[in-house]
């Protein structure tokens, strides 16, 4: 795992370029926002999986992070892999207007970001409830889930 701060590490040479985020399948606000960013991304580019899922495990062994808690989100694009409020900028800028506006937020040092990130984090499932059981996507959306 990384420290605070080093958000972004190389990735492996993958078969598409389009963005992966990797998410905690057994968090309600992670899957609520998974439905968030599919009913967003007018084109369709983002794939998804699951932190706890046989393709999230292994990207995370080939990254070298295969000891990662699921309190992070990872977003795979561009040849990198960006985590936790990073993770969350980045995802958000590939959604357009307006948020991409949220971008603006990059501006602010890592640690200020990732501090709230964290206090989400730690209390998501508090707040918001945690599933038995992963999401299962529609057969329309199927094709955008890896795992």
């Amino acid at each position: 795992m990384t420290a605070i701060g080093q958000t972004s590490h190389q990735a492996p040479a993958a078969g598409s370029s389009r963005p992966i985020l990797l998410f905690d399948g057994a968090c309600n606000l992670c899957n609520a926002t998974v439905q968030f960013i599919i009913r967003h991304d007018r084109k369709g580019i983002f794939r998804f999986a699951s932190l706890q899922g046989v393709y999230g495990k292994n990207l995370l062994s080939t990254l070298g992070m295969p000891d990662i808690t699921p309190d992070t989100s990872l977003l795979q694009a561009n040849g990198k892999v960006y985590q936790s409020s990073e993770s969350v900028l980045r995802t958000l800028r590939h959604l357009g207007f307006p948020w991409s506006l949220s971008f603006a937020f990059i501006l602010l040092p890592a640690r200020w970001r990732d501090a709230v990130y964290a206090f989400v984090a730690r209390n998501r499932y508090r707040w918001f409830g945690k599933r038995e059981t992963c999401y299962l996507p529609t057969p329309e959306l199927k094709g955008r889930f890896l795992d």
